[in-house]
C-alpha cells in the first residue's frame, strides 16, 4: 500500500486589519544609503585618534590646549550643520533634479574634504622632525643619575607640597597605595636602561621570553646579544641583568607617565614657542579648518538621507544599519592607522591621511553607483501613503503652504485660475469670498491660501503668543524635543571627553605604544559594532527611551570601573585588558543610545524639516564636543588622567535624569499582523481561479 504524501501547506501570509503585510525595513536599500555615513566615520575615526597624537608629538601641547583644538571642529559644526541641513531641505536646481536634494552635498563635500585633508600632516612634518630629535635626546639620558635625580626629586617634592598638576608627574596616591609603598628615595632612584629589553612570544602569553642587552648601542637586538643568565653581572656597575629588568619595570610603572608629560612640555617650550613653531601651528590650524568646513557641508545631508527614505516606525532599525556602516568606515580607519603607526615614523601620518582620503573616494564611488535618491524617496512616500503614516506635525502642512505660495506667484490653470492673481494670500481669500469669483477660483486653491495666511500669522507672533497658541500635545512635543536635545548634549559631553583624549590616555597614562593603543580602540569599536543590529530590534520591542536608559546605565558603570580599577602595573597587559573590557561595555551602552536618540529627534520632525532637525541634533552633539575636550584635558592636567572617566560618568548620569522626563519621540509601533481566516483563504483561492 502506497503511502500518500501530505502536501505541505504554504504558511498563510500575516496581514494587518486592513489586509496589508507587515511594514518591514528595506535592508539592502538602507545599507546602500549607509555608504554616506561610512564616509563620515572613516574620516572622524582617523581624525579623533590621530590628530591628538600629532598635536602632542609635533607641538607638545598640554591636554587643555589639545582639547580646545579638538573642540574647534565641533564649534564650527554647531553653526554649519543646521545651516546645511536646512539648505539641503530646500535645495533646488539641476543637480537636485538629477540626484535629489541630499546627494549633491555629499558628493561636493566629500571631494573638497579629500583634496584638502592630505595637507593636514604635511604642514607639520618639519616641526615634528624637531620634536622627534628633542625626544630622542631626552630618552638617551633616562639612565643618567645627573639628569634623572634632580628631576625626580623636584617631581616628588612638588607632589608632597600639593602643587597644581603635580599628579601628572608623581602620583603620591598611586605610589603609596597597598602593594606599591614606594618611598621618596626609591622613587628618586628609578632609572630606565634602554639597552636592556625582553621579547615574549605571541600575544605575550605563550612561549618563552628572550632577553637582550644591546651591547654595541645601535638600537638593534640581535641573536649575539641574547642574555642567557639574568643573575650575571651586567655592564652597568653593581647591577645584574635582572636588576636592569626590575628597574625598567618599576620605571614604566611609576615614572613613565610623568616623563611623557615632561617631554611634551619640553617640546612645547623649545620647539613650538619659537617663531617657526608658531607659524607652523597657524598654518596647520588653517588647513584643518578648511577640511572641517568641507566635512560640515555634507554631514547633516548625509545623515538626513536615511529618514528621507525610511518610514518613521522603522527609523531605529535603519539608524542601526547606517551606524553599522559607519562602524565599517571606522574599522577601515582603524586598520589604516594601526598598521601604519607600528612603523613609528613621522611620515606615517601623511600615509594615514592619504589612505583615508582614498578610502573616502572609493566609498563615494560605491554610493553614487548604488543610490538613486529620487527613486528611493518616491518609494518611501508611496509606502507612507499606503500605511497611512503621517509625516507632518499636528496642525501643519508644509506642502500646502509651499504650493499656495507657488499658486499665488505663478497662477495655475489646473485649479481654474483664468489669470495670474495679484497680491498675497489674504487678497486671494478676499477675492474668493465674492460671489462672482466662487466658480472661477477652485476651493482647493482657497484652502491652500488659508493655510498660508494662518502660518504667516504664526510667524508674526511673540514667543509668549506663539507658546499660548500651541495645543497641549504640541507643547508636550516641544518640551520633549528640548529634553532630548539636552540629554544628547550631556551624554556627548561624557562620550567625547573620552574619545578625544583616548589616544593620549592610553599612551601616557597606561604607557602603551600608539600601535597597541589603536588595537585596543579598534577591537573595542569592532566588537561594539556587533550591537547595532540587535539594538534596532530592541528598540522595536521595548521602545527607544527604555533602550537608551539601559545603554546609559552600562556606560556609567563602565566609566566608574575604569576610574576605580585601571592603573599602570608591572604587567602592562593587565591594565590594558581591564581598560579594553570596561571600554567595550561602555561602547555597547553608548551604541544603544546613539542608535535611538537620533530617531527620537526625527520622530518629532516633518518630511520638510528632517534635514533641519538633523542639524538640531548635530547642534546638540557638536556644542558638547566643542566644550568637553578642553574640560576633559583640564581635568587630566589638574587631577590626573583617571579623573577623565569620573567626569564622563557624571555627564551621563545627568543625561539619564533628563531622559526620564521625555514623553514624546518614542517608537510609533506598527499594528501587529494576523493570520488569514479560513474564509479569507477560500476567497483568495476563488479569486485565483477567476484570474485563470
Amino acid at each position: 500500500m502506497e503511502k500518500t504524501m501530505k502536501k505541505k501547506e504554504t504558511p498563510a501570509p500575516v496581514l494587518d486589519e486592513k489586509g496589508r503585510p507587515p511594514l518591514k525595513l528595506n535592508y539592502p536599500q538602507t545599507f546602500k544609503v549607509g555608504f554616506a555615513f561610512a564616509i563620515i566615520m572613516l574620516f572622524w575615526t582617523a581624525y579623533d585618534f590621530v590628530v591628538p597624537l600629532l598635536l602632542e608629538q609635533a607641538y607638545g601641547l598640554p591636554s587643555w590646549a589639545r582639547g580646545i583644538i579638538m573642540g574647534l571642529d565641533n564649534l564650527l559644526s554647531l553653526f554649519m550643520l543646521p545651516l546645511f541641513g536646512k539648505l539641503s531641505d530646500n535645495a533646488k536646481g539641476k543637480l537636485v533634479k538629477k540626484w535629489g536634494r541630499r546627494t549633491p552635498f555629499i558628493v561636493i563635500g566629500t571631494v573638497c574634504a579629500v583634496v584638502l585633508m592630505v595637507f593636514v600632516p604635511v604642514v607639520t612634518l618639519r616641526q615634528a622632525e624637531k620634536a622627534d630629535k628633542l625626544t630622542t635626546s631626552i630618552e638617551a639620558k633616562l639612565d643618567s643619575n645627573e639628569f634623572m635625580e634632580p628631576l625626580l626629586t623636584e617631581w616628588y617634592d612638588n607632589a608632597v607640597a600639593g602643587k597644581e598638576g603635580s599628579a601628572n608627574y608623581c602620583d603620591l596616591t598611586y605610589l603609596n597605595q597597598k602593594g606599591n609603598n614606594v618611598s621618596r628615595e626609591e622613587f628618586i632612584s628609578l632609572r630606565y636602561y634602554s639597552k636592556m629589553t625582553s621579547k615574549k612570544a605571541v600575544l605575550n602569553m605563550i612561549g618563552n621570553t628572550t632577553y637582550y642587552y644591546d651591547a654595541n648601542g645601535d638600537g638593534k637586538f640581535t641573536d649575539d646579544e641574547i642574555v642567557t643568565d639574568l643573575s650575571a653581572q651586567s655592564p652597568v656597575e653593581g647591577k645584574t641583568y635582572q636588576n636592569l629588568l626590575d628597574s625598567n619595570a618599576s620605571y614604566k610603572k611609576y615614572v613613565a607617565a610623568g616623563m611623557n608629560n615632561y617631554i611634551s612640555n619640553e617640546i612645547h617650550e623649545k620647539c613650538t614657542k619659537t617663531s617657526e613653531g608658531v607659524k607652523s601651528l597657524v598654518v596647520y590650524m588653517v588647513i584643518l579648518l578648511l577640511v572641517l568646513i568641507a566635512m560640515a557641508t555634507f554631514r547633516s545631508p548625509a545623515v538626513a538621507l536615511m529618514p528621507d527614505v525610511t518610514p518613521k516606525p522603522l527609523r531605529s532599525q535603519a539608524n542601526a544599519i547606517i551606524n553599522l556602516c559607519g562602524g565599517v568606515g571606522g574599522a577601515i580607519a582603524f586598520l589604516i592607522y594601526t598598521v601604519v603607526l607600528f612603523g613609528q615614523r613621522l611620515e606615517n601620518y601623511v600615509i594615514i591621511f592619504g589612505s583615508v582620503a582614498g578610502g573616502m573616494l572609493l566609498l563615494l564611488a560605491g554610493f553614487l553607483a548604488l543610490v538613486n535618491e529620487r527613486k528611493m524617496v518616491a518609494k518611501c512616500q508611496e509606502i507612507c501613503k499606503e500605511y497611512e503614516i503621517d509625516d507632518f506635525a499636528e496642525g501643519e502642512n508644509p506642502d500646502a503652504e509651499r504650493f499656495a505660495e507657488e499658486l499665488i506667484s505663478e497662477g495655475d490653470a489646473e485649479y481654474n485660475l483664468d489669470s495670474k492673481p495679484s497680491g498675497d494670500a489674504q487678497q486671494l481669500l478676499d477675492t474668493g469670498a465674492k460671489a462672482e469669483n466662487k466658480e472661477r477660483i477652485a476651493p482647493e486653491t482657497l484652502e491652500f491660501a488659508q493655510q498660508v495666511v494662518e502660518n504667516t500669522k504664526k510667524k508674526r507672533q511673540t514667543p509668549k503668543e506663539w507658546w499660548s497658541a500651541k495645543s497641549e500635545l504640541e507643547r508636550g512635543r516641544l518640551k520633549s524635543f528640548a529634553l532630548i536635545l539636552a540629554s544628547i548634549f550631556m551624554w556627548f559631553m561624557g562620550y567625547n571627553a573620552v574619545s578625544s583624549n583616548l589616544s593620549i590616555y592610553t599612551t601616557k597614562a597606561l604607557n602603551l605604544s600608539a600601535g597597541i593603543a589603536s588595537i585596543i580602540s579598534g577591537v573595542s569599536m569592532g566588537i561594539s559594532a556587533i550591537a547595532f543590529i540587535p539594538v534596532g530590534y530592541m528598540a522595536a520591542k521595548i521602545g527607544r527611551r527604555k533602550s537608551i536608559m539601559i545603554g546609559f546605565g552600562m556606560a556609567v558603570v563602565s566609566f566608574v570601573l575604569i576610574f576605580a580599577a585601571v592603573s599602570p602595573n608591572d604587567n602592562a597587559a593587565i591594565p590594558a585588558v581591564l581598560f579594553a573590557l570596561f571600554y567595550l561595555i561602555a561602547g555597547f551602552g553608548l551604541i544603544i543610545a546613539n542608535v535611538n536618540t537620533f530617531p527620537m529627534v526625527t520622530e518629532l520632525s516633518t518630511a520638510e524639516t528632517v534635514g533641519q532637525y538633523t542639524g538640531y541634533y548635530y547642534m546638540a552633539t557638536m556644542s558638547a564636543q566643542a566644550i568637553t575636550p578642553a574640560i576633559g584635558g583640564a581635568i587630566m592636567d589638574a587631577g590626573g588622567n583617571k579623573y577623565l572617566f569620573l567626569y564622563s560618568a557624571i555627564c551621563v548620569v545627568i543625561a539619564i535624569a533628563l531622559m526620564i522626563f521625555v514623553k514624546h519621540g518614542d517608537s510609533a509601533m506598527t499594528a501587529k499582523g494576523r493570520k488569514l481566516t479560513k474564509e479569507e483563504k477560500k476567497q483568495i483561492r476563488l479569486d485565483a481561479l477567476d484570474a485563470d
